[in-house]
């Protein structure tokens, strides 16, 4: 659904003619600019809507936002107020207007998805009833936080038609390969099902420092994951310090494929789907992913106290990225195209929201195949397994 809504109360506004989606609204292909090695999705206008709290209730609507969502100056919710651009059930408020529980509030933005990598979501196979794909890494899966279009399954709908699409599991943002997708719900649910009975195997590969061990290594650590600092911890005795366990029973296989002495790349076969569990159990083995920085910094800051982070916009919606080294994310430049520029929003002229100046590398871990039961589907190994 999409609404049209003219002659703003503001002068800039007076002459803008906006549209404003909801998430009724599919991407599409030329809502993409591809700039730099990266995918950047062109700005768009976006209906937020939010209930009031109990927590929010007695606040004036401006003090609510200012507090709630400090992505934005006060001024700026001052002026999105009076000019209807922040209403309240569908009405327009006075900025001293005190909000009550369970009311509808509509925030009318101008959004700015993070950037990601500018590589193709590769179809693997196209069943029909199931699509498997390969995953790049930097791509959320599917909606979450400040993504949107720029996930795996906008893209696929946007690129290739493909929708409704169920992700039958997850894959971490920088991870990247074999992703399965059922076209159906009832589909979905089989696969559920056999996952949580125990039925389905799982197989990643990753590039570690140093020699890993030959044989089959097995940890069984507990994982406990931090959603404020954004990582994980392992508990588990003489590998990973003797402090109470709190966390979640986790339990990965490895088994080194190859090594040259400086790297080696290990088939990785978790048996629980914790956080980050790979990545945490490889660290405790004293090998942990060779590019990995989030554990490999012995000095992590709380990604709370820091600006935007490109994580920290997958897991939440307050109102990059690498050097690209595989072939498939080539993508043609098309620079000379622009976006409409909107007086009012705190990211203009910039294509990428704020705090997105960094860059950043897709992981050294990539899922390879799932193995079911009467099924198995495989993803192609990533360039940087092969040793040399």
């Amino acid at each position: 659904m999409k609404r049209k809504r003219e002659g703003e109360n503001q002068d800039h506004n007076k002459q803008m003619e906006i549209v404003w989606q909801t998430p009724a609204n599919p991407p599409e292909k030329q809502d993409y600019i591809f700039r730099d090695g990266r995918r950047h999705v062109r700005p768009y206008y976006f209906e937020f809507v939010s209930h009031v709290k109990n927590r929010w209730a007695g606040k004036t609507i401006v003090d609510l936002f200012a507090e709630e969502f400090k992505g934005r100056p006060y001024d700026y919710y001052v002026s999105a107020v009076k000019c209807g651009r922040i209403q309240v059930d569908g009405e327009m408020v006075p900025v001293s207007y005190i909000v009550k529980s369970s009311q509808k509030i509509s925030h009318f933005v101008h959004r700015h998805e993070p950037p990601v990598m500018a590589c193709d979501v590769s179809i693997l196979q196209k069943e029909l009833d199931v699509v498997t794909v390969c995953k790049p890494p930097s791509a959320p899966v599917h909606p979450c936080g400040q993504y949107r279009k720029n996930t795996v399954v906008g893209i696929l709908q946007a690129e290739h038609g493909l929708a409704p699409l169920f992700p039958v599991h997850r894959l971490d943002r920088l991870v990247s390969g074999l992703l399965i997708l059922a076209r159906n719900a009832s589909k979905a649910d089989l696969f559920r099902q056999q996952i949580e009975a125990g039925k389905v195997h799982k197989q990643y590969i990753a590039k570690v420092i140093g020699v890993f061990p030959e044989g089959e290594q097995v940890v069984d650590a507990n994982i406990n994951y931090n959603a404020k600092a954004g990582r994980s911890t392992a508990e588990a005795g003489e590998h990973c310090g003797d402090t109470p366990i709190k966390g979640k029973a986790a339990c990965t296989k490895f088994t080194r494929i190859s090594t040259n002495g400086t790297h080696s790349i290990v088939l990785c076969e978790p048996i629980t789907g914790r956080t980050h569990q790979i990545r945490v159990h490889l660290l405790c083995t004293g090998h942990p992913i060779a590019n990995d920085m989030l554990y490999l910094s012995e000095h992590v800051t709380d990604r709370s106290t820091e600006g935007m982070s490109a994580d920290r916009a997958a897991a939440f919606s307050g109102h990059t990225l690498t050097t690209i080294t595989n072939e498939s994310c080539d993508k043609s430049e098309n620079s000379n195209e622009d976006f409409s520029i909107d007086p009012m929003c705190t990211n203009c002229p910039n294509l990428a929201p704020k705090g997105y100046d960094g860059d950043e590398e897709g992981l050294w871990l990539h899922c390879i195949r799932y193995t079911g039961p009467e099924w198995i589907y495989e993803c192609p190994h990533p360039e940087w397994a092969s040793l040399s």
